[in-house]
């Protein structure tokens, strides 16, 4: 049997990289780690409210830092410049993140407009830096009927379109408005268990991969691209 042919004839080999464990940090960070929590529903008893408040005691007690987002004043897409406050505040906690989680109700099948307009003002690139590539994400939902996953599985997709990693495990609640106790905290059930589980693989996956996100999302497509090329993909006026 003759020898491969190694050659890479349309490969630019200054830019080829052989993924290696020694390019791989052997020092973790020690900081608690940073995670932003997005809700989306106004309601006074908002029901993902209460989901991400519970999963911010989890977090807190697993020894994470912890921010939730209110979205209330936060403009439509396209309906205020970038300046406006809550935008700023929004990008800012994205920036500061290491890992977010997700959790939005589920209307006509689909993810709230106010869950996905939080989305729609996090851009995919910010002054040169990717607010989300390379964090962690946990995505949940509740359910005003029967457990569905739609919601979730739209918000996969935009995890991977954000370019995060996006953790396996996922949580939806059914019924959710049986799932709570007058004061808000939530009652022990299976769907509690689930949010726990979420929680903790999140924790896990975010110390796991915090400080090599730069390499594992580190792409040979864009390392040959010049930097004009990349700011006419990134800024398509057009679309």
């Amino acid at each position: 049997m003759s020898d491969i042919d190694l050659s890479l004839p349309n490969v630019d080999e200054s830019q080829f990289q052989v993924p290696s464990l020694d390019a791989m940090k052997q020092q973790y960070s020690q900081h608690k780690p940073r995670i932003l929590l997005l809700y989306g529903s106004l309601r006074d008893r908002s029901y993902s409210r209460l989901v991400i408040e519970e999963c911010q005691r989890l977090l807190e007690k697993m020894g994470a830092e912890t921010r939730i987002f209110n979205p209330s004043g936060l403009p439509l897409p396209d309906d205020a410049d970038a300046e406006h406050e809550k935008v700023q505040e929004l990008r800012e906690l994205a920036m500061w993140s290491e890992g977010q989680i997700w959790c939005s109700p589920e209307r006509h099948g689909a993810m709230t407009g106010i869950m996905k307009s939080q989305i729609d003002w996090i851009p995919l690139s910010l002054g040169g830096v990717r607010p989300t590539q390379g964090k962690t994400l946990a995505i949940m939902q509740v359910c005003g009927g029967s457990q569905s996953f739609n919601a979730v599985n739209q918000m996969r997709i935009l995890g991977r379109w954000m370019r995060m990693l996006t953790i396996p495990n996922q949580s939806s609640v059914a019924k959710a408005f049986l799932e709570f106790e007058e004061d808000g905290r939530m009652k022990p059930s299976p769907y509690y268990n689930r949010i726990v589980d979420v929680v903790e693989e999140l924790m896990k996956f975010t110390l796991l991969t915090r400080d090599n996100a730069s390499y594992l999302v580190d792409r040979y497509s864009e390392r040959v691209e010049s930097a004009e090329q990349v700011s006419q993909r990134v800024n398509q006026r057009s679309i």
